[in-house]
């Protein structure tokens, strides 16, 4: 598909966005809860405000699919297909799987996160950057406003638009979206974020949350900062790279984690396999939550911050857990699990 010409293609498209944001998740969690947060305090914290902005960027995608009459779906098989995997409706060239914090894992990353060339045309369908794909999302609600007017696009209940949610691990903002200038903001703050502003800058135009006298890189250039070792600073480009002051990586602070794990690797009843099915009934449930409050019940988001902390528990704990091959820990495998095979409700 060349372009979006319907607004029942670009719903299709908002949902795929909403697909594309959360494959983020699992890959980027896996990373994170392996690290040592004492022996790798930086680089968990560059990790975490990532995977905080991933979860705005999830928003994001749902306000503007509820602005033009859809409904976000996000407790559902599609969401969670087996690891490894290729980004959602991309040309397959990324492939995501579940792996510890080092250098295999930044290079997929980085993968995900590579900013598109200047020239790159926009892409609905097997797009090779994230940020074509939504280069096509913007003509298509350009040309889909000019051709039938804003108040046809924009028919969604405003009731569903989350405005009001803030992150305390990351930068960025929940924006309510109401028409073509609110839904560009919207898709804005997504490409800025992973990217960098204009697809030139390393900068995407936030503070950092944690060191406010500096501004924030986009996630491919923090990506960068972690493969390096280093930081980067003022007057700092693309081509430069960074500069700046060191970043300590301990990769020996990193949980050996099986790359990939399957529920199906350990005997029904053993205490890894019962551990990861706990796992994801847990994970299953945060899309259940999340989900109720992007169609309508905007106040089940506070659930899914418990559930949050719930999960890191469950993960680090399964890392602490060998796999049985003598060398690696097991791990979440990120599974989807039917409503109606949930052994608990979280939240």
């Amino acid at each position: 598909m060349t372009g979006i010409t319907t607004i029942e293609e670009l719903r299709t498209h908002l949902q795929w966005a909403i697909e594309l944001e959360h494959a983020t998740l699992p890959p980027y969690l896996c990373a994170l809860y392996s690290l040592d947060p004492e022996r790798n305090a930086e680089a968990a914290e560059v990790v975490g405000t990532v995977f905080a902005e991933e979860m705005l960027h999830l928003l994001l995608a749902a306000n503007l699919l509820n602005a033009v009459g859809g409904d976000p779906v996000l407790d559902a098989p599609q969401l969670l297909p087996p690891y490894p995997h290729p980004l959602p409706h991309g040309d397959g060239s990324v492939l995501v799987g579940l792996a510890p914090f080092g250098p295999e894992a930044l290079e997929v990353f980085l993968r995900i996160e590579q900013p598109a060339r200047v020239d790159a045309p926009a892409q609905a369908d097997g797009y090779a950057t994230i940020g074509q794909f939504y280069a096509a999302i913007e003509d298509g609600l350009r040309a889909l406003c000019a051709s039938l007017g804003e108040e046809a696009v924009f028919s969604g209940d405003l009731d569903r638009q989350v405005a009001d949610f803030h992150l305390h691990r990351g930068g960025g903002k929940a924006i309510g979206v109401m028409d073509l200038a609110s839904a560009l903001e919207a898709l804005g703050e997504i490409v800025e974020q992973g990217e960098g502003a204009a697809r030139t800058e390393i900068w995407d135009g936030d503070r950092d949350v944690f060191h406010p006298d500096r501004e924030e890189v986009a996630h491919y250039y923090r990506f960068v900062e972690l493969k390096e070792g280093r930081r980067f600073q003022a007057g700092d480009t693309p081509q430069s790279g960074p500069t700046g002051e060191a970043l300590d990586v301990d990769l020996g602070g990193v949980a050996p984690m099986r790359p990939n794990p399957r529920t199906a690797d350990h005997a029904p009843g053993s205490p890894v396999r019962l551990a990861q099915e706990e796992f994801n009934d847990t994970y299953c449930e945060l899309l259940s939550v999340l989900e109720e409050a992007f169609t309508g019940n905007p106040a089940r988001l506070g659930a899914s911050v418990g559930t949050m902390y719930a999960l890191r528990e469950q993960a680090r704990a399964l890392m602490r857990m060998p796999s049985g091959d003598g060398r690696t820990t097991a791990g979440p495998t990120f599974e989807y699990v039917p409503k109606e095979q949930r052994r608990h409700r979280t939240g």
